[in-house]
């Protein structure tokens, strides 16, 4: 039923009742006046008329807007279905278009994988090549050791036979000795083994020496080799530090201001930072002094930052002076980072991040701790490769065994023990931890991977221009190296060459033989790591020379 219908029903249903009301009242009032029912009658009868105009004209009304409503409701549900419609095809659109790229990934994804299949194939088929020609080779080496252990077989028979043909001669030497002689076998045999001791001894030093001298030959050749290809790879900037820092003024004007009223301004500066503020005649500049270079370099952030606000007094260098602290951990901290992605190593705990960045500001002899570091992983991990090693592990090794010099003046003990205890606290492996503590010989060294953190730290710090140190320590070293090499028994003269890496020796060839020569260079080098500190290594060569002169008449 539609909603005009409805309307209509309503209308009609109106009407009969306003009838039947109608004809009710004037039921009850047939008694009255005909006149005024008449009247009345009427006046009902138009009342009736127009209030059923109107009611009809408002469900026409009605009518009318319940159809503009359901017209616009189809209109809508029209809309609807053809935006569903159109969605749907987009959908539809769409899973086609990711079927498609899904196949044609699926498509890519097989081929790479019979790709993969056919280059291990290929790989499979070159392993068995390989494998076969071992085993032939292996047959090879196998027929060649049962013909040399015939031989051998063959030689030993000969050695027996000839080692009772000397023994039958030595029995018949004997007899003959003791009839010349008139020694008895006894006192013949103790003469003999006197001699042949004798003998033997100067035999082993000569046959040591020569062993002695080829292995250190080969051994010198090879790690030459290695280590030269390492520092040829290696390309490293070199810094020196001091304990002064200068710090540049706009204007000489500024350096009133810095002193401020009476000097207030800069005592309170050096009581804040710890650092002495030196003010002199240079023009435009001012210097910052102290030993410990994380606070020196507070110091100096703190005058730069002042100096560039113009405003100095007492709370205002507290308040710079709590900002450049921050702005120096943040510094130590970023280039501590630097140095790990350098080195290639990002699984530091914080903690050893945050104290490999102190080092930043830290030299040693002149030398950057944390470019020292960085360089020797790099060197560690390229010998490491040479070697078949694995280069991750002698990086990491190499890269923290200086570490405990941000904790030194923290802790006691020496910087190898107290940085191997700072890493094995913070979960380091135990190998890295040997490479820390053995790098110093303050541990006995026991793997591979200490002995080339040993090497890369000498190499760092045994390049020319790498390290220094002051003129009094040098010429103290130098007196203190010719005074070692001149107490031994038989020494001429003694010369420290190459800024004291080199020590010659010459000796009296007639109180020093060759066997006692190569003795004593090695107890001088002994003595001398014993009882200097110097960087890098030094050579001790004894020369002894012998010259024969005949003069012809």
């Amino acid at each position: 039923m539609t909603a005009t219908s409805i309307g209509l029903t309503l209308i009609g249903l109106l009407i009969a009742g306003l009838l039947a009301w109608i004809g009710l009242t004037l039921s009850r009032r047939k008694a009255a006046d005909n006149s005024t029912a008449q009247l009345e009658a009427a006046q009902l009868a138009a009342g009736a008329k127009s209030a059923a105009e109107l009611v009809r004209r408002q469900a026409e009304e009605e009518a009318a807007v319940l159809r503009t409503r359901a017209e616009a409701a189809e209109q809508r549900s029209e809309e609807i279905r053809r935006s569903a419609e159109d969605r749907a095809s987009e959908v539809r659109r769409d899973a086609e278009q990711r079927a498609s790229d899904v196949r044609r990934e699926a498509e890519a994804e097989a081929q790479s994988i019979r790709d993969d299949l056919r280059e291990q194939r290929l790989e499979m088929e070159r392993r068995d090549h390989r494998l076969t020609e071992r085993e032939e080779r292996a047959d090879e080496q196998h027929r060649a050791m049962e013909q040399r252990q015939l031989e051998l077989t063959a030689q030993l028979a000969e050695l027996d036979q000839r080692k009772q043909e000397i023994k039958d001669l030595e029995d018949e030497r004997r007899r003959i000795l003791e009839g010349v002689a008139n020694l008895t076998t006894e006192q013949a045999k103790a003469e003999l083994v006197a001699s042949i001791e004798e003998e033997a001894k100067r035999h082993a030093h000569t046959i040591v020496r020569d062993i002695e001298r080829q292995a250190q030959d080969e051994g010198e050749i090879k790690a030459r080799k290695i280590i030269t290809g390492a520092v040829q790879r290696l390309a490293s900037e070199q810094t020196s530090e001091s304990v002064v820092s200068v710090v540049h003024l706009p204007s000489d004007d500024m350096k009133g201001r810095i002193i401020g009223r009476e000097g207030r301004n800069i005592r309170s500066f050096e009581q804040t930072t710890g650092v002495n503020l030196i003010i002199d005649d240079t023009p435009e500049a001012v210097l910052l002094s102290c030993f410990d270079p994380v606070r020196r370099e507070t110091a100096r952030l703190t005058l730069d930052s002042l100096v560039l606000d113009g405003r100095i007094h007492p709370s205002r260098i507290e308040e710079i002076y709590e900002r450049s602290k921050g702005e120096v951990a943040e510094l130590c901290e970023r280039a501590a980072e630097d140095a790990m992605a350098d080195v290639g190593i990002t699984d530091l705990h914080p903690e050893l991040v945050r104290t490999m960045g102190l080092l930043r500001y830290r030299t040693s002899y002149g030398q950057n701790v944390l470019k020292h570091l960085i360089e020797s992983a790099h060197i560690a991990g390229m010998m490491a490769a040479e070697l078949g090693l694995d280069p991750k592990l002698c990086k990491r090794g190499a890269f923290l065994h200086d570490i405990g010099k941000a904790l030194t003046h923290e802790s006691e003990g020496s910087h190898a023990i107290v940085g191997a205890e700072l890493a094995r606290k913070y979960g380091e492996n135990d190998d890295v931890v040997h490479c820390i503590e053995a790098h110093h010989n303050e541990v006995e060294v026991r793997t591979v991977e200490a002995v080339l953190t040993q090497a890369a730290d000498a190499v760092s710090g045994g390049r020319p221009g790498a390290r220094r140190e002051s003129l009094e320590a040098y010429v103290q070293r130098l007196e203190r190296l010719e005074e070692i090499a001149m107490h031994h028994e038989g020494v001429e003269k003694v010369f420290a060459m190459q800024a004291g890496r080199e020590i010659r020796v010459m000796v009296l060839p007639d109180a020093v033989d060759d066997i006692a020569a190569q003795v004593m260079a090695r107890d001088i080098a002994k003595q001398v790591e014993e009882e200097l500190t110097y960087p890098g290594q030094i050579r001790v060569t004894v020369v002894r020379e012998s010259r024969a002169t005949e003069v012809a008449k």
